[in-house]
């Protein structure tokens, strides 16, 4: 069955839910996506990005259920990714007239994806409009939020802008707009899609608000998730935090273990932080989805990485967070390493080389011990878990 929902007068959604996907690029989405477009009706008409190939004759149906798409006029790009790009070369084909919107980026990698010499195309930049009848749209190019190719549409009439990734979610569910879905759960899925694909353009997401600051936006159409009407304000004060990685009371010890040795010394570490009243939570690596970790990592003030010793170096769940924790580089965490090794040392010395190509200011040298920590060595982590939280009660 066709998929069309009118937003408000002649403006439709067409997009599909991808209810099964569990993977996207290493971020895992346990309620499935979402890939947006949308549809203006006026004396010229518009598609607002298209969706994955996979899903290109669906999502033709749903833009026929609305209108003839050889009649739609302009296909605006607001992103080149294959997710919201994918099924150009269908759309195009079917839509024969249409002219492509995009910014210098957005056509130059289109064009290297899908060819596209037959196009007709129109290169736009921020500050150019299009007008389409009774409605005027509004380009806003936002490079790096978060490819270069990436721009917002508004339209000035309606107040509404269509924000490319910005403000997204990863969550396929039959809900259109903000306020129908339950809110916590929402809010979490907008945190986790930003901590996961935006944590480190924290300034560039500034800059972007910034640019869209002086808009009256009543609607806000994402490429992935809901439609925001309602909590508007929520979102973008959010977005404000998330930028800034603002901290929370909050200390987060992560560890993977081989003999349960580094594990004794995360326990100890999270029993010291936990008694000065602060938010601390024990996250093995094994055992929770990377995903899920980053989101907490992106308002947490203070963090205790562990790792046992393998071949002399970490273990492999620790080695694949600090990779993704390299490319996201959170800001304004404090923390150290600790672990356990053998014969020969490697693990928590692995981890602690690692700190500062993510960013995190080190507290102190790794916290390391022979195979089972001692008493001596458990406290020192109570301790070092009370210094964690007295810099998390700051925040």
């Amino acid at each position: 069955m066709a998929q069309k929902r009118q937003i408000i007068d002649n403006i439709y959604y067409v997009g599909i839910k991808d209810w099964n996907v569990r993977d996207f690029h290493g971020y895992t989405t346990d309620h499935g996506s979402s890939y947006n477009s949308y549809l203006i009706l006026d004396e010229k008409n518009v598609l607002i990005d298209t969706v994955k190939a996979a899903f290109s004759d669906k999502f033709l149906e749903n833009v026929a259920a609305v209108i003839d798409p050889a009649k739609i006029d302009y296909v605006i790009s607001n992103h080149t990714e294959p997710d919201h790009s994918g099924s150009m070369p269908a759309v195009m084909a079917a839509m024969p007239n249409a002219t492509v919107i995009a910014t210098p980026k957005g056509k130059d990698g289109l064009s290297k994806y899908y060819g596209g010499e037959n196009w007709k195309w129109q290169v736009v930049k921020s500050g150019d409009k299009l007008e389409i009848g009774k409605r005027t749209i509004d380009f806003i190019a936002t490079p790096m939020l978060h490819w270069p190719d990436s721009m917002f549409s508004y339209l000035r009439d309606d107040k509404l802008l269509f924000s490319m990734d910005g403000f997204g979610q990863h969550f396929s569910t039959s809900y259109l707009y903000d306020d129908e879905a339950p809110y916590d759960e929402l809010m979490h899925e907008a945190k986790k899609y930003y901590a996961n694909i935006l944590m480190h353009l924290g300034g560039i997401a500034k800059k972007t608000l910034a640019a869209a600051e002086g808009l009256p936006i009543e609607i806000i159409c994402p490429s992935h998730g809901v439609i925001w009407r309602k909590h508007i304000p929520e979102i973008v004060n959010a977005y404000l935090s998330w930028a800034d990685c603002k901290p929370a009371k909050k200390v987060l010890v992560i560890y993977d273990t081989m003999w349960n040795s580094t594990e004794a010394m995360a326990k100890a570490i999270l029993e010291g932080a936990s008694q000065t009243g602060v938010s601390a939570k024990l996250l093995k690596l094994s055992a929770n989805d990377l995903t899920d970790v980053t989101t907490e990592v992106l308002d947490a003030a203070a963090i205790a990485i562990g790792s046992a010793t393998l071949n002399n170096g970490m273990m492999p769940t620790v080695s694949s967070f600090l990779t993704y924790m390299q490319g996201l580089k959170p800001a304004g965490k404090s923390g150290a390493a600790f672990g356990s090794h053998g014969w020969g040392g490697g693990g928590a010395v692995a981890v602690d080389a690692v700190l500062d190509k993510i960013g995190i200011k080190r507290l102190r040298e790794p916290i390391t011990c022979v195979y089972k920590p001692e008493a001596s060595v458990l406290d020192e982590c109570k301790n070092f878990g009370a210094q964690l939280a007295e810099i998390a009660l700051k925040a």
